[in-house]
């Protein structure tokens, strides 16, 4: 039994800022499953990447996650060009993966099954309630938000959102697609209707903080001295969220998040502390 089972694409990232490129892995899963199994959490990741970038898998499974390739025609790459505060970017896509089925994680045992989708389509809506059958979904909205059409991504409405809201445990989302969503530009209105339609513990990250909202709020502030790794922040911090509520109460979930990925936007790449490097943040 695991305790987080991540879906999703591992990714070449291009990233360029002040242009300066580098070629990184990158993904959802990728900063995720890093971030989870630091914080002590048993993760396996089923992801589908071209079998001659497999190397890219090599930090994942050094940092102990179990890891599950299904093979694709091509591994997804993103071209990231970030503004200069690296707060706002711009993103293309030049290739794209083969789609997981709804059956891919039938044989595999988890506590939470945790959808890091990069695009809508990555994987069928009814996944998520085909997994709440067998334990707690956690999604990452970016999943079924993102669209992608001639290379270029765009942000739009899930129609069928309030259909699977209530088979979602853990809702994560940034306060711009909390916005789509809900048509709220406050973010604190917006995790009250996220949370009406039935996602239970709703999270939405923002510059400044992450809040959570499961019918009260809680905060923490994110407290970075710099941006220079602010690729993969809400991947970070939600999957850190998710692998310390297992044992721990939201407040103490959302600082040890907001800890977490405040030490990890400081350098490009994943998480590369451990918990006691956290807990110290923390207390300072």
């Amino acid at each position: 039994m695991f305790d987080i089972v991540m879906v999703g694409h591992l990714t070449k990232d291009i990233i360029t800022v002040n242009n300066l490129q580098k070629i990184i892995p990158g993904g959802a899963v990728y900063y995720s499953s890093i971030s989870a199994a630091a914080s002590n959490a048993r993760v396996k990741v089923i992801t589908r990447i071209a079998e001659e970038d497999s190397k890219y898998l090599n930090e994942m499974l050094e940092k102990k996650v179990e890891v599950s390739n299904l093979g694709s025609r091509e591994t997804v790459c993103m071209n990231l060009n970030y503004s200069a505060d690296m707060e706002t970017r711009k993103i293309t896509v030049s290739h794209l993966a083969d789609s997981f089925q709804l059956n891919d994680c039938d044989e595999i045992e988890g506590s939470i099954y945790h959808l890091a989708g990069l695009i809508r389509g990555d994987f069928p809506d009814e996944m998520i309630s085909h997994l709440a059958e067998r334990g707690k979904v956690a999604l990452d909205v970016q999943s079924v938000l993102r669209c992608e059409q001639d290379s270029h991504l765009s942000f739009n409405d899930w129609k069928d959102k309030e259909k699977y809201m209530p088979y979602i445990t853990y809702l994560k989302t940034d306060a711009a697609e909390a916005e789509i969503l809900t048509g709220k530009s406050d973010r604190y209105e917006a995790a009250k209707i996220l949370h009406s339609w039935g996602a239970k513990e709703v999270l939405i990250t923002h510059m400044s903080e992450m809040i959570v909202y499961d019918g009260a709020f809680y905060n923490a502030p994110f407290t970075m001295k710099s941006m220079e790794g602010r690729s993969g922040r809400g991947d970070t911090c939600f999957a850190a969220y998710l692998a310390w509520r297992k044992d721990h109460n939201i407040q103490e979930s959302i600082d040890y998040a907001a800890a977490l990925t405040s030490i990890k936007m400081e350098k490009l790449g994943p998480f590369q502390g451990n918990v006691q490097n956290v807990l110290d943040r923390i207390k300072e």
